[in-house]
């Protein structure tokens, strides 16, 4: 039993939980409580972290991690230490990081719906994104470095196990990988105040792709100039725009509706 917050482990996976960096490096990533870490494959888990309260009150779930060759088990205090929540739930897994590709995406079967983040920051609001976008069965997300960390514990929660099912890429050149889209017959929609059309006169039963902006600047006007059409909510009273999640679950679930009626 490790019970020590000074050993070596528990310092590395506290540092995979606090620093993006640290994750990039390694690969890895943090998953907190026994529903999310059940969503890894067993060639996806490097470790496991239990302690023995978890393993008297989940017993069989214990087990089947012990099972994967590669768990150990940690007092309470050391589980604090290790986990990002304040009040963990007993276990947590280090896992591998899934890799997609541009191609992963574009290959998806039908016709596509893509969600495209530029600098978008908030944690919880690409947790959200991920979340709606399954849920809306989009084809995947793809974000330009700017964004938000996927692998970051809040996004990882926010997400709700999304993360473990919607392809996700990160590019070095958002316009270049619009262009490659546009390629595959995308029709890209830019969520904008200056809007031409309201998002609700639009037709997204062919190849779409929305495109959404950093949360406080919108998006940039280059990547605005990309877009087929600029589309807006309409809003009532004073508020001038939605959080950048809700317009995208907006536009997302409109798309999902327009297509169960196909």
């Amino acid at each position: 039993m490790i019970s020590s917050v000074s050993n070596g482990k528990v310092k590395r996976v506290a540092a995979l939980g606090k620093k993006a960096s640290y994750r990039r490096e390694t690969g890895l990533f943090v998953v907190e409580g026994p529903k999310m870490a059940a969503e890894l494959g067993r060639d996806e888990v490097e470790s496991v972290y239990m302690t023995e309260s978890f393993l008297k009150s989940r017993e069989e779930a214990g087990e089947r991690f012990r099972s994967l060759g590669c768990a150990e088990t940690v007092t309470d205090e050391v589980m604090k230490a290790m986990a990002d929540t304040k009040t963990p739930q007993g276990i947590l897994a280090v896992a591998r990081q899934r890799q997609y590709e541009m191609k992963d995406i574009l290959k998806s079967r039908g016709k596509l719906h893509l969600i495209i983040l530029e600098t978008l920051q908030d944690p919880g609001n690409l947790g959200t994104i991920m979340r709606t976008a399954e849920a809306a069965g989009v084809s995947g997300i793809l974000m330009d470095r700017g964004s938000a960390d996927v692998y970051s514990p809040k996004v990882i929660r926010s997400t709700m196990g999304a993360i473990f099912r919607m392809p996700f890429v990160y590019v070095q050149d958002l316009e270049d990988a619009l262009k490659e889209i546009k390629q595959a017959k995308v029709r890209l929609y830019a969520a904008h105040l200056e809007g031409a059309r309201d998002y609700d006169k639009e037709d997204y039963t062919g190849h779409t792709g929305f495109l959404i902006g950093n949360e406080a600047k919108g998006l940039s006007p280059g990547i605005t100039s990309m877009a087929d059409v600029r589309v807006k909510i309409p809003m009532a009273g004073k508020t001038e725009s939605l959080n950048a999640a809700v317009a995208a679950s907006v536009f997302m679930f409109e798309a999902a509706r327009q297509r169960r009626n196909l």
